[in-house]
């Protein structure tokens, strides 16, 4: 799920778009479990995503970045500037 990496850590999601509100929604397999009310249409639901872990983790909005999963529901994101275990403690 959590990953060290050159810049930061990476974490594995697992998205929901069209949920009726964010929320994270715990784990799903080796990945968090978050869904978001954008529509998966134009990067909406991939924005969205990163506005939440932005707030969720405590981070600035450069810190957070798309890496893999574009286009699918199983995402990796690199969190710059935080160690695995920071993110970990953040991550609960």
């Amino acid at each position: 799920m959590i990953q060290a990496h050159a810049e930061g850590a990476t974490l594995a999601v697992r998205a929901q778009p069209g949920a009726k509100k964010d929320a994270m929604l715990g784990r799903h397999g080796d990945a968090v479990k978050i869904a978001v009310t954008a529509p998966p249409e134009d990067g909406r639901a991939n924005a969205a995503l990163v506005e939440y872990l932005k707030n969720w983790l405590r981070v600035k909005r450069s810190q957070v970045e798309l890496l893999s999963g574009e286009k699918n529901r199983n995402k990796v994101f690199l969190i710059r500037g935080l160690t695995a275990a920071e993110l970990t403690a953040r991550v609960g």
